[in-house]
């Protein structure tokens, strides 16, 4: 059994101000109802975000505010979340309320979605505030962290598209 520590419950204002933000777009070929789709299904999530590598969902569908779910990890890193919004077609965000890794003090991440002539556009930002000498690695992996957001984006869209039977 995974050993969990408590994170610092923040709420959705704190992502807009903590310490280290990555936020990053996509535009997406399908409709906003199908991308909430992939976003409810767990098995979705490993196939475009490659760092996941399980979601377990541990609140009974429908889902909404206060549902939570276990997100499994490469490194053996497991987060226990729970979702401050849910905003079906729209918006969703989400804190770590504990976490297997110590040097995890805070961590959130919202996703804003707006209809596009051409499907959706995706904005996802990811929040974060590290203990202790973890903040050293952040500062130096800043950018690296980041273009791996923008894989992650991408892959979504090679997700989606191949998911949905679209054509780029």
């Amino acid at each position: 059994m995974t050993t969990m520590y408590p994170c610092e419950r923040v709420d959705q204002g704190w992502i807009k101000t903590a310490p280290f933000r990555f936020s990053n777009s996509v535009d997406l070929a399908i409709t906003p109802e199908q991308l909430f789709e992939v976003m409810a299904d767990a098995e979705a999530w490993p196939k475009w975000a490659k760092v996941i590598t399980r979601v377990t969902w541990t609140s009974p569908q429908p889902y909404g505010v206060g549902t939570t779910r276990t997100v499994d990890m490469l490194g053996g890193l497991v987060g226990d979340e729970e979702f401050l919004a849910w905003e079906p077609n729209r918006y969703l965000a989400f804190r770590f309320n504990t976490c297997s890794n110590k040097a995890v003090s805070a961590f959130a991440e919202e996703y804003t979605v707006v209809k596009t002539p051409g499907g959706c556009r995706l904005t996802w930002t990811l929040a974060q505030s590290p203990a202790g000498p973890a903040r050293f690695g952040l500062v130096l992996g800043r950018p690296l962290m980041n273009l791996s957001f923008k894989w992650f984006l991408a892959n979504l869209r090679r997700y989606t598209d191949q998911r949905y039977g679209r054509q780029r």
